[in-house]
């Protein structure tokens, strides 16, 4: 087979002629590598890769994170489940964010491998922080180089979290949890705006789930600036659907991305496995 890119839509690229159930040539893990530091996000159709394939794929781009707020596959601890029962209304991931930004050290990326899909529904949209950044009016631009701002976890896994009713069964369920953990998290400071250690572009880093405050602001203008910074990443023209098929696989940079998981398919299974790659420090 020969590696072949093409983009999708408005945000990532699909990587075609690779089979990842095989380790994969130097050549083609540089490819891909460039695919996603420059798109962000990269997607493989029609694969058939086992648990243990999944797991090798992740370690062949740095050490794997052990979640600590989703449940794990019973057999493989590195594997996250994400997972939607029938009767369950509330999903996870059903809001913009980008994974781990509550972490002193944000991840790399995940790798997202759908096992069992809904007959319809279920997909994810990604957005492009890259693009975001770019399309920044000066005024904006000028006004977000250089500040820092503050992530958590707590407001969402923690002991106090309980009163979010968007994620009530998914605690009930066992789906995601451990509060203890959450409520011990220092809060890290990272860039409103950083470098990317792969790319070199600029990208907006902050995110509607677990972005808190700027610092150096008060309350009000803190508050005033990140609204006004996400009104503007949520606009259409930095977004693009993933429809999951059977084999699909997508794996994002949380560095350049935000992601979105649908709900729209009550009644139905989706599971998904996820695996999410140690990062480092953002400065």
């Amino acid at each position: 087979m020969t590696l072949e890119i093409r983009k999708h839509g408005r945000v990532g690229a699909e990587i075609l002629g690779v089979d990842l159930a095989r380790p994969l040539a130097e050549a083609d893990f540089t490819a891909i590598r460039a695919a996603f530091a420059e798109h962000g996000v990269v997607f493989f159709r029609d694969q058939q890769i086992t648990e243990e394939q999944h797991i090798a794929f992740a370690r062949a781009w740095g050490p794997i994170n052990i979640n600590r707020f989703f449940a794990a596959h019973p057999r493989y601890p590195e594997i996250a489940l994400v997972v939607k029962e029938p009767e369950q209304q509330h999903n996870i991931g059903g809001g913009w964010h980008t994974d781990h930004s509550y972490d002193a050290e944000p991840a790399l990326g995940s790798i997202l491998v759908a096992r069992e899909l809904p007959p319809h529904g279920g997909a994810t949209a990604f957005a492009s922080m890259y693009a975001a950044y770019d399309a920044l009016p000066a005024a904006l631009r000028q006004e977000v180089d250089g500040l820092r701002a503050v992530h958590s976890a707590r407001h969402v896994f923690g002991s106090k979290a309980a009163a979010y009713e968007a994620l009530q069964d998914t605690r009930r369920d066992g789906r995601i949890g451990n509060a203890g953990a959450a409520d011990v998290l220092d809060d890290p400071v990272h860039p409103v705006v950083l470098t990317h250690p792969l790319s070199g572009k600029r990208a907006l880093y902050v995110n509607p789930s677990f972005t808190v405050r700027v610092l150096g602001l008060s309350d009000a203008a803190s508050a005033d600036l990140l609204a006004r910074l996400y009104h503007h990443a949520r606009r259409s023209e930095f977004h693009e659907d993933f429809h999951w098929q059977p084999g699909s696989i997508a794996f994002w940079d949380n560095r350049a991305t935000w992601h979105y998981a649908y709900n729209d398919y009550h009644g139905h299974r989706r599971e998904m496995h996820r695996i999410t790659i140690e990062g480092v420090p953002l400065g």
